[in-house]
């Protein structure tokens, strides 16, 4: 049996692509899956900006997920993958998956993040979260300029040779901690990541 649900669903809520009683299923104009019921929670705890990023209601409460699905005619739910794997950034499609395999190649790299944040420029921009074994946060690349250590020297070099390898769709925006963000199940704290990017980013 395949569940789906997460969290703000209070877990698994569809089984084998059929919703359980009282849930609600759909998939929205850009192809994103949102759930629906009374097992959908009412936001995120002082974050009322992501509670109105992904949360909804119009008499019925919704759950805007990060994921791409479709619904058969008989209502069963497949799952295609993460909507925000794909990163639009000057019009070019960029895999957020294959950047963080080329940054995870990287010699003391442990882990990296990456997604997409809003730009002016760019209309998105490629954003990379990035574990550096034995170093501190720097606060961000091109950070690395004014603060020393192994953690700025890393990113100095890590920055050069991801512009070689990946070229245009290497991140403009890294920030290099000693670990990535955690939720306390162990999976990745994609949502705390995605905002100290954009907050570090600024939008430019």
């Amino acid at each position: 049996i395949t569940t789906y649900g997460s969290a703000e669903t209070c877990g698994g809520c569809v089984y084998d692509g059929v919703p359980l009683e009282g849930v609600s299923v759909r998939v929205a104009a850009d192809g994103r899956i949102l759930l629906g019921g009374d097992t959908v929670a009412a936001g995120y705890l002082d974050s009322p900006e992501s509670t109105d990023t992904f949360f909804e209601e119009d008499g019925v409460r919704w759950y805007r997920t990060n994921d791409l699905g479709v619904v058969d005619d008989d209502g069963r739910l497949t799952v295609l993958g993460r909507a925000d794997d794909v990163i639009i950034t000057g019009g070019v499609k960029v895999s957020a998956a294959h950047v963080q395999a080329e940054l995870e190649k990287s010699d003391g790299v442990m882990a990296a993040f990456v997604a997409g944040v809003p730009s002016a420029e760019w209309g998105q921009a490629v954003a990379a979260f990035v574990a550096v074994a034995g170093g501190g946060d720097t606060g961000g690349a091109p950070a690395a300029a004014g603060t020393t250590g192994t953690a700025a020297a890393h990113a100095v070099a890590h920055e050069q040779q991801w512009h070689q390898r990946l070229g245009l769709l290497a991140p403009k925006t890294v920030l290099t901690a000693p670990e990535l963000l955690m939720l306390p199940n162990g999976k990745p704290d994609r949502l705390a990541m995605i905002e100290r990017l954009n907050a570090l980013h600024g939008g430019k």
